[in-house]
């Protein structure tokens, strides 16, 4: 069909269909600036040859940019404190006796609330409601997508009860307490879900990271939890659980940073957007603010002004380490040379000699 004025070059006939949700955003060029390709479209056949020693498909991105908007490392930040709470609450009810019992509460609320952002956060970046239930259709170990919208979409429930029944005594008690355990069992892989499917796409700075990115959020979403429970009114006994908790998670999220970099940077082209750009910036960041709530929470169980200071470090260094996957990730799909090196490394590596010949 004949493009449309002001068509985007998709040439979409509003009266058959519509542009819509996350995968409208992808950019197909024209004159605006927000629609620019990161390279020039092509108006002929390229011929030029490939670069010796070093060949592309003619310098071109193999794959394509992730399409996700802002809401998704938010979503994966509001979802991991959900998990990291819910697991915090169950432990100090079970530990803790009566002394934590505020500590519970307050951590079960944490859970409910950012469990049921994250949730909002979701829908808000697939565009519409029941497109969240129409992943709830099937059910897919083999998924990750499927995997965690099924746990999400039940731990929720889960924290929210727990959460109006925190204070309830004799069998709504009890029930509280079933919830929140029950909430806790699914916090876990609440808080790892999206690391795996991070890097079970083909972007290679999540790929080659698939071993230490899950206890990296992990560790991140504690310290968030940590960090959010330390702006609460706590009583002497529950501010050293959380303060014991934060440190324990900001040094778990320094070894889990380094084992990240380590494993992008084996190859030197697919740990460059951790070292370059928005993704760069936002890294150097999250370690930096990360280190700085490891050091305020230790000065925190003498100094009460220090409190203030490591809650924000903590909850902007795991807002930082989420933002700053995500954008490396974009510009890691940009780089043209990132898959190939990738694939090369790969394909060049030893063969497993126990593993049968075909």
């Amino acid at each position: 069909m004949t493009p449309r004025a002001g068509d985007d070059g998709r040439n979409i006939d509003p009266r058959l269909g519509s542009l819509e949700g996350e995968g409208a955003q992808q950019r197909t060029g024209g004159e605006e600036p927000g629609n620019l390709q990161p390279y020039a479209t092509w108006s002929n056949p390229a011929g030029s040859p490939p670069r010796q020693g070093d060949p592309t498909y003619y310098d071109r991105p193999v794959l394509k940019e992730p399409v996700w908007i802002w809401a998704v490392p938010a979503y994966f930040y509001a979802g991991g404190v959900a998990g990291a709470s819910a697991i915090l609450a169950a432990a100090a009810g079970r530990l803790g006796g009566d002394d934590t019992e505020d500590l519970v509460v307050r951590a079960r609320w944490i859970a409910a609330v950012s469990g049921g952002a994250g949730s909002v956060l979701l829908i808000h970046d697939l565009g519409r409601p029941r497109r969240f239930l129409h992943m709830l259709r099937v059910f897919r170990p083999t998924s990750p997508m499927s995997v965690g919208s099924w746990i999400l979409a039940t731990a929720t429930p889960l924290f929210g009860g727990a959460a109006l029944l925190s204070r309830a005594r004799g069998a709504p008690g009890r029930l509280g307490r079933i919830l929140g355990t029950a909430g806790a069992a699914l916090g876990l892989p609440l808080t790892t879900y999206t690391a795996v499917l991070l890097s079970n796409t083909a972007v290679p700075v999540w790929q080659e990271t698939r071993r230490s990115l899950p206890l990296l959020f992990a560790a991140s979403a504690a310290g968030g939890s940590a960090a959010l429970l330390e702006m609460t009114s706590l009583n002497d006994k529950e501010r050293d659980i959380v303060r014991r908790f934060g440190m324990a998670a900001g040094v778990a999220e320094i070894v889990a940073g380094g084992w990240v970099e380590r494993e992008a940077n084996r190859i030197e082209r697919v740990g460059r957007p951790l070292q370059e750009g928005v993704g760069g910036g936002l890294w150097t960041a999250s370690k930096s603010l990360t280190i700085a709530s490891v050091v305020l929470t230790a000065l925190s169980g003498r100094q009460r002004w220090a409190r203030g200071p490591a809650a924000l470090a903590g909850t902007g260094a795991s807002l930082a380490t989420r933002f700053a996957l995500f954008h490396a990730g974009k510009g890691s799909a940009r780089d043209p040379r990132a898959t190939f090196h990738l694939q090369r490394q790969t394909s060049a590596a030893p063969m497993d000699r126990s593993s049968p010949t075909i």
